[in-house]
């Protein structure tokens, strides 16, 4: 903050990470960072350390080169936002001044591939919650007078949350699309014109196929279109060997990721009316919303944008794309909300990286182009 009268910058990114498990499939302890190759292996290092990392490093070569910045700058690393940003986003709401800025820059979203660089202006939201589905009040063996006289809650789970989703792949909530924005045909050509295979995909993934609702490519679906998954299920008996019971409870965990213009609340409504209709019978149902962040999308051809493009193409030496991102990042849509200022969106990761697997890595040919990426954004945000 060394610039009085000049536009201030946010730089948003965070250390926290999800859980290591399993940890027998590391190939190195995933909290001591090791590079092999030309990558670097450890938990948080593309989500979100080594990008982070990046914007630290770029603004120390520039303070060592010139002494100073054309514009002011603040920093906001947080700890939660794996986990919703429950205490960042109160503290954004209450503490508007210690936040306020022109525009924030995060990079914490995946280029295309090793060398094809994008810009991403759009991701999407995220509802989380839980069922909880009880049967008898105890476990109940499977046979004496109880075996197909009492509902079993673990097939009863089974069903209900079947009954969320269609064979094609679509979401059978009453309502759950009502609020979807549609694409429009430039950005339909613009997808489809990407340098992207589903056989690559497939094969990296080791499935046999790819799937997901009906009608759209596999771009679209990751990135335009809204989802329910089924995160865990759990209940009953998990030991070895086997244990004859109709367990007392079941529960599962589900995510939807939401897309412009669904809101989390309606979305957590239309979902507990559905639960409601289609609780199955000799069992009681109950859902916990868990968590919520609206998506976000801005203008493709905003300058910070257009500037963002200019320089991975002068890092990279490729045309760059523009992309949406189908994961969700709590805070940016509260950053734009709050103070009605364009997220720019840069990320270094690529969808190779294993985020949230094992194994993660970041790329050390990215983080020396991404070096040279950042400071020529730095350098030439003056101009806008």
């Amino acid at each position: 903050m060394h610039a009085p009268g000049q536009p201030t910058v946010m730089v948003y990114g965070h250390y926290d990470v999800q859980p290591a498990e399993p940890l027998e499939f590391w190939k190195s302890p995933p909290f001591e960072p090791e590079i092999r190759g030309e990558k670097l292996y450890g938990r948080g290092a593309s989500d979100n350390k080594g990008q982070i990392f990046l914007h630290i490093k770029s603004v120390e070569a520039i303070l060592a080169l010139n002494g100073c910045l054309p514009f002011n700058i603040k920093f906001c690393v947080e700890g939660e936002e794996e986990v919703g940003s429950p205490s960042l986003i109160p503290n954004l709401q209450r503490d508007k001044d210690l936040f306020r800025a022109d525009m924030v820059v995060i990079s914490d979203t995946a280029m295309l591939d090793e060398n094809q660089p994008a810009v991403c202006y759009a991701l999407r939201g995220l509802v989380g919650f839980q069922i909880d589905v009880r049967g008898p009040i105890h476990d109940l063996p499977s046979g004496s007078i109880y075996g197909g006289a009492v509902q079993n809650p673990i097939h009863a789970l089974v069903e209900l949350t079947a009954s969320m989703r269609k064979e094609n792949g679509s979401i059978a909530i009453e309502g759950f699309y009502d609020d979807v924005r549609p694409m429009t045909r430039h950005e339909r050509e613009a997808i489809a014109d990407l340098p992207f295979r589903d056989a690559e995909m497939i094969q990296r993934l080791g499935v046999p196929t790819l799937f997901g609702e009906e009608g759209y490519t596999t771009l679209e679906r990751a990135w335009t279109r809204p989802t329910l998954e089924v995160n865990g299920i759990y209940g009953g008996y998990q030991g070895e060997g086997s244990k004859t019971i109709i367990p007392s409870t079941a529960h599962a965990k589900v995510t939807c990721r939401l897309v412009p213009d669904q809101q989390p609340t309606t979305i957590l409504n239309r979902i507990e009316e559905h639960i409601q209709k289609y609780t199955p019978q000799g069992v009681e149902v109950t859902m916990t919303g868990d968590r919520g962040e609206g998506p976000y999308m801005t203008l493709i051809d905003h300058p910070a944008n257009r500037l963002a493009a200019e320089a991975y193409e002068y890092a990279y030496g490729v045309p760059c794309h523009y992309i949406r991102a189908g994961g969700s990042i709590p805070v940016v849509e509260t950053f734009f909300r709050l103070f009605d200022i364009p997220v720019i969106l840069m990320g270094f990761g690529l969808p190779s990286g294993n985020v949230h697997g094992p194994n993660e890595h970041f790329s050390l040919r990215n983080f020396d182009k991404g070096l040279r990426t950042l400071c020529y954004y730095w350098l030439h945000l003056e101009a806008l």
